[in-house]
């Protein structure tokens, strides 16, 4: 009944948006506010600490209890971010899975990190006899990208994974940089360009949705975003000659585009980091390179973001950016109200958060088994 109830609704919004009447079909402000955020299943539990929430380190929940559920139902979120802490057995994700599925009427979706290397969540759990991709780095043509993709769809179904945070789009343009590194394919953008479509095409082949991450190209840093503000001092001009083309490429096939966290001193007045910045993601992104798909943010967590920002303040800025998705703000009750708050004040018009509420429900609806 809860898949047949998401499947109708997506219909209808993709029948509603096509046709000019949007929203046929009736969701409380509270739902559609929730299919903004995209959070950890520990999110839930509203006695947790936050640090304690997002430290990898810390025991994570790997069953849903009726608090998380009572939860899910004041806060219903659109998605869940599996983590290697959410995991133990086979038996026990696909469990999880499903009764985070079912937590909802609007089924939320599932999403992973599960590129192959390094961040692998499900193929680096010691329980699980899956394919284990080296890296990006060490696949040598498309094919083999296409390959690598289709034996990691192929686990995610499974396990009853809808949507996959890769490929990996950046360039790796500076030996200096330690977080992509071997998460991209190499230092030539028309060739990671041609890998990051075929490895989207080996997702699609088995019904697992992609994105492109992480616009507009991380791989020319040194700074961590996890840990502090990060800086690319090139031009738009410098960024169109190399780290966009990657991304731009294959804008169409992805439907999703995941924003950095990198602040960009010479292109926007702003000064903000990417994610908050609306001269990069509602001018540049949207408007210049006519990106038509989802927007979403890299984890709110990271401390080039929660170093300056509250939870609140972080989620309306990103939202007012023109992000359609919230990954995991640091405090998912303070977000979500600060959300719900700036919509019922006027600061965030209704037809606004109708927008991307259409297009997220869309994009579940693409691929959808």
């Amino acid at each position: 009944m809860r898949k047949k109830l998401f499947v109708a609704l997506s219909l209808v919004f993709i029948f509603a948006a096509l046709s000019g009447q949007a929203f046929a079909v009736s969701l409380t402000l509270e739902e559609k506010v929730g299919q903004l955020f995209f959070i950890r299943p520990e999110q839930l539990n509203l006695d947790l600490d936050n640090d304690f929430i997002h430290d990898p380190k810390t025991e994570g929940v790997k069953e849903l209890s009726s608090e998380m559920a009572e939860t899910m139902h004041k806060y219903p979120a659109g998605g869940f971010v599996i983590f290697g802490k959410n995991i133990n057995t086979p038996e026990q994700l696909k469990k999880f899975v499903s009764a985070l599925k079912n937590s909802y009427p609007l089924t939320p979706f599932i999403a992973i990190d599960e590129e192959g290397g390094r961040v692998a969540r499900i193929a680096n759990s010691k329980n699980f006899n899956v394919p284990k991709i080296k890296s990006a780095a060490s696949l040598k043509n498309p094919k083999q990208a296409k390959n690598a993709a289709v034996k990691i769809a192929a686990y995610l179904v499974e396990y009853g994974i809808d949507w996959n945070f890769a490929p990996v789009a950046d360039v790796n343009s500076n030996p200096e940089n330690i977080v992509i590194g071997n998460r991209a394919f190499g230092s030539d953008p028309e060739y990671v360009a041609k890998m990051v479509s075929a490895y989207l095409d080996g997702l699609h082949a088995k019904n697992i949705l992609g994105l492109v991450k992480h616009f507009p190209g991380h791989g020319d840093t040194k700074g961590d975003t996890h840990n502090e503000y990060v800086a690319v001092d090139k031009t738009w001009d410098e960024l169109k000659e190399v780290e966009l083309i990657p991304f731009v490429k294959n804008f169409d096939k992805a439907g999703a585009v995941m924003i950095a966290h990198i602040t960009l001193p010479n292109i926007t007045s702003d000064k903000l980091p990417a994610t908050l910045s609306k001269e990069l993601i509602t001018g540049k992104l949207r408007g210049e390179l006519n990106f038509k798909g989802i927007i979403l943010t890299d984890d709110l967590y990271m401390g080039a973001i929660r170093n300056s920002y509250n939870s609140a303040e972080a989620a309306v800025l990103a939202f007012e950016a023109g992000n359609d998705i919230l990954l995991m703000p640091e405090d998912y009750e303070s977000a979500f109200k600060g959300i719900l708050n700036a919509v019922k004040t006027g600061r965030i018009s209704e037809e606004r958060l109708n927008q991307s509420v259409e297009r997220i429900l869309k994009f579940k609806g693409v691929f959808k088994r």
